[in-house]
């Protein structure tokens, strides 16, 4: 199974990050169509061959995730996207 695994470095404040995550997330949900769910500093996301999570850290951001065998052939486009996400709200 593929995976995820960026760090990212930010400098905001805990609210501004956790706002920052979820635009990060509804972003991301419109483009590759997943569930996502705050449980305490962490954003769960999902869908049908994937399952992740963003977690927020002070000064830094760590985005795992688990790629299905169809999504696997996907991996360097979704990095990508992610990537560009977070230099984009971060």
């Amino acid at each position: 199974m593929a995976g995820i695994d960026i760090r990212h470095q930010h400098s905001l404040s805990h609210a501004k990050a956790r706002k920052a995550v979820e635009d990060v997330a509804k972003k991301l949900a419109q483009r590759f169509d997943f569930e996502y769910g705050w449980d305490g500093d962490t954003m769960n996301f999902s869908r049908s061959g994937v399952d992740g999570k963003i977690a927020l850290a002070p000064k830094q951001l760590h985005v795992t995730a688990k790629l299905g065998f169809l999504l696997s052939a996907l991996q360097g486009t979704v990095e990508k996207e992610i990537r560009r996400v977070l230099d984009e709200k971060f």
